[in-house]
C-alpha cells in the first residue's frame, strides 16, 4: 500500500474549508483511492500549513493511476494549483 501526503499553504485571503471541500469531493469520484483524510491546521504557528492530505492507494500502479485520473487532474489540481502559495509532498509505502 501506498500512502500520498500533501502540505498545502493556502494564499492570503483564501479558504482552507473551501480547499479542504475540494479534496474531499475526490472521495467518490477518484475510484483508486482507498482512503481519503484531510486536515485542517489549528494552531497557525510560523511553521505551520494550513491543509494536510493524506490519500491511501493500494500500489504504484494505483499511484500513477490517481495522478492521472480526470477529476484529480482537471478539477482537482487547478482549484489547489490558484490558490496554493506553497506545498510539499511525500509517498511512501506502508
Amino acid at each position: 500500500m501506498i500512502k500520498h501526503v500533501l502540505a498545502i499553504k493556502v494564499k492570503e485571503g483564501e479558504s482552507a474549508t473551501d480547499m479542504r471541500d475540494m479534496l474531499m469531493s475526490m472521495k467518490d469520484k477518484v475510484d483508486v483511492i482507498r482512503d481519503i483524510e484531510v486536515g485542517v491546521d489549528f494552531l497557525h504557528s510560523d511553521r505551520s500549513y494550513d491543509i494536510l492530505l493524506c490519500v491511501t492507494l493500494d500500489d504504484e500502479a494505483a499511484l500513477d493511476k490517481y495522478q492521472a485520473d480526470d477529476y484529480h487532474c482537471n478539477v482537482v489540481k487547478p482549484y489547489v494549483q490558484s490558490h496554493r502559495s506553497a506545498a510539499i509532498a511525500v509517498d511512501y509505502l506502508i
